[in-house]
């Protein structure tokens, strides 16, 4: 049993290292053919060469965190119709921009960065969360022929590393161990870009130090000897039945990454034990806060795209579907401390000029609709129409029409407030409504990414953006707007 352990151990170190693959489980999708990717547009000047998706899974409320609404505090026997917001509005250091109370912090900062109060989610039928996260990190709706690249494997194939070692793709704080894993690892994928550009995983970002290290009892010696053997394993394509030569190269190129990365120096970016205390305790509101503050020292060296995620577990965290008030408490808590942190250190240092911060969800929620009007979808969660139990207290239905997502740095303007939602329910996006391929678009823009890129796959041209339409909202950088 300890030998079988052991072996386990090893195996599943060297998937690790594999650029983390999950990423590797698009070898199994037929492709027909990889070409070099098409590009006919005039350069584009970057404003960013590093990216931070800080991702609430699970659906954050606009209304109860960065767009809020008329207050209306607790008491039982409250008509659910008449709860907008569940926290008082604060002021934020931009004058006439409010958010709601337990978000200080962050609104703090928001001289620094822009918020978009107008994203509406796809309409995907039956609301599911995986769905809308596998859509919202794609651009694309499930399903689809061949696996779609998440975002952050486009950018590491197109731009590269910035620091050879750092992986170009790190995603932190997701475990696949927690509910629907098939359906995160979907997305959590470079898909027909090959393994190389898919995400290096860390779920817990305090041990990120492990992620790069041999498992504990095994020498670098031994795993020298491993690591050759796997080369040639993989070489004869005994690891890789039915993967294309493209797919098993790119492999091949992540192993000796990976490979590099654990013989560097740069390796210590991932030891949060060498921060001050103060500076880490300032940080550690949990895995989450932990998650930006390696995110800080990996954006500082050389870090490509980084994702720290909130985690989708399903109904815990942003997933209220009771006890909405509450939690959503205990999620400001968890997020509002390390993400001003996490601005103010990287504008201090000088990086946040170059690095493009982004915070989302993948829908919002509402008391009262599921979905958006005028297209009904089955409700999920049974709200009273009259709140008699402090449980029903909050924002518990999916709600698509309207969204925040914040933005900092990556030549953003400073202060700037874009879109509008209504003030009574439906809580609607009503002024410069924003869809998903914009959003991707204008994280490319950023990056100085063309538009039109894409590869041709089983005989047909997959895009960025689905055909190539998606365009970047320039009013976010002051620039003006593409007809």
């Amino acid at each position: 049993m300890e030998k079988d352990l052991h072996i386990n151990a090893r195996r599943d170190f060297m998937k690790k290292m594999a650029a983390a693959s999950l990423s590797a489980a698009s070898t199994s999708i037929p492709i027909a053919s990889f070409l070099n990717s098409c590009k006919s547009a005039p350069a584009i000047t970057s404003k960013a060469d590093t990216v931070i998706l800080l991702w609430m899974a699970g659906g954050m409320a606009h209304t109860e965190t960065f767009d809020p609404k008329a207050f209306v505090p607790y008491s039982k026997g409250v008509e659910s119709k008449r709860v907008l917001s569940t926290f008082p509005k604060i002021p934020t250091i931009v004058d006439g921009l409010h958010f709601s109370q337990g978000l200080e912090s962050i609104g703090n900062v928001m001289d620094k960065g822009a918020i978009i109060r107008s994203y509406k989610s796809a309409d995907l039928g039956h609301i599911l969360h995986t769905r809308h996260q596998y859509h919202w990190h794609t651009c694309y709706e499930p399903p689809q022929s061949v696996q779609a690249p998440h975002l952050g494997a486009w950018i590491a194939k197109e731009l590269g590393p910035v620091n050879p070692v750092i992986p170009p793709f790190i995603a932190m704080g997701q475990r696949f161990t927690v509910g629907e894993a098939e359906e995160l690892k979907a997305f959590h994928s470079a898909g027909f870009l090959g393994s190389e550009y898919g995400p290096f995983l860390i779920p817990d970002p305090s041990t990120g130090l492990d992620s790069v290290r041999p498992p504990q009892g095994m020498s670098l010696k031994r795993f020298e000897a491993r690591y050759k053997l796997y080369k040639e394993l993989a070489n004869k394509s005994k690891i890789m039945e039915g993967g294309s030569d493209y797919q098993r190269e790119s492999l091949m190129r992540s192993m000796e990454q990976s490979y590099r990365l654990l013989n560097s120096p740069e390796a210590k970016v991932f030891d949060l034990s060498q921060e001050p205390k103060e500076v880490y305790d300032t940080y550690n509101t949990g895995r989450f806060g932990l998650g930006c503050l390696l995110a800080k020292r990996l954006a500082m060296n050389g870090g490509r795209f980084i994702s720290v995620s909130t985690e989708y577990e399903p109904f815990l965290g942003w997933d209220t579907h009771e006890n909405g008030h509450t939690r959503a408490a205990k999620m400001k808590e968890l997020i509002d401390r390390p993400i001003a942190q996490l601005i103010k250190d990287l504008d201090e240092s000088g990086h946040l000029d170059r690095t493009l911060i982004i915070l989302a969800s993948e829908f919002s929620r509402d008391a009262i609709m599921e979905g958006r009007p005028g297209v009904p979808v089955q409700d999920q969660v049974d709200q009273p129409d009259i709140i008699e139990d402090e449980k029903f207290y909050g924002m518990h239905r999916h709600f698509t029409d309207g969204s925040s997502i914040l933005m900092w740095g990556g030549g953003i303007k400073k202060g700037l407030v874009y879109g509008k939602t209504a003030d009574e329910r439906p809580c609607s996006s009503i002024e410069n409504p924003v869809v998903i391929d914009q959003v991707h678009q204008s994280i490319y823009h950023a990056l100085g990414m063309d538009p039109e890129t894409h590869y041709t796959i089983e005989g047909r041209p997959f895009y960025t953006t689905p055909d190539g339409q998606g365009k970047p909202i320039l009013d976010l950088f002051g620039e003006p707007m593409v007809s």
